[in-house]
């Protein structure tokens, strides 16, 4: 099996991916909904994410937006679908370059730049991610995912000295 594995409720294992392999793409249609629901459950009550008027008149953008959390949750949900249950996440740095607009199609790729074991025992996997809009790069981001080594090992029972991201 390879990592460009179903997105199904199977966890990928470290031993099936290695450095060089292609994450599946994942495009989603944004909507304004997409966009006011993300700030709503953030609780990010500025106006540029759900007031049109004053995200073009008084902020100078073409639409409302995504918020900074929502788009984390976006580059989460693309990371965890692709990993399965057990993957469990350690760290995750983006770069927003651009904005994320109503009926925008957010495409997601990614690429595994490495996979090592760290001292306690855990498997863990580097993943380089680019969200893009139009061929356009949004958001550049790196995620460190702790991913089982094998069907009977689980990362979430990492605790204490065992879990250090």
């Amino acid at each position: 099996m390879s990592a460009a594995t179903d997105l199904s409720t199977t966890s990928v294992t470290s031993a099936q991916v290695k450095a060089g392999d292609n994450l599946p793409e994942f495009a989603y249609d944004v909507t304004a909904t997409t966009v006011i629901l993300g700030a709503l459950s953030t609780r990010d009550w500025r106006p540029m994410h759900h007031d049109r008027d004053f995200a073009i008149h008084r902020n100078g953008t073409k639409d409302i937006f995504l918020n900074t959390p929502n788009q984390s949750t976006w580059f989460e949900r693309y990371v965890t679908d692709w990993s399965g249950p057990k993957g469990r996440i350690g760290k995750m740095k983006f770069r927003m370059k651009d904005s994320v607009y109503p009926n925008d199609k957010m495409v997601f790729r990614g690429t595994v730049s490495e996979v090592e074991k760290d001292d306690a025992g855990c498997d863990w996997v580097t993943l380089e991610i680019n969200l893009s809009v139009e061929g356009k790069t949004v958001t550049d981001c790196t995620v460190r995912i702790a991913l089982p080594s094998d069907d009977d090992d689980n990362p979430w029972s990492r605790k204490g000295d065992q879990w250090k991201p």
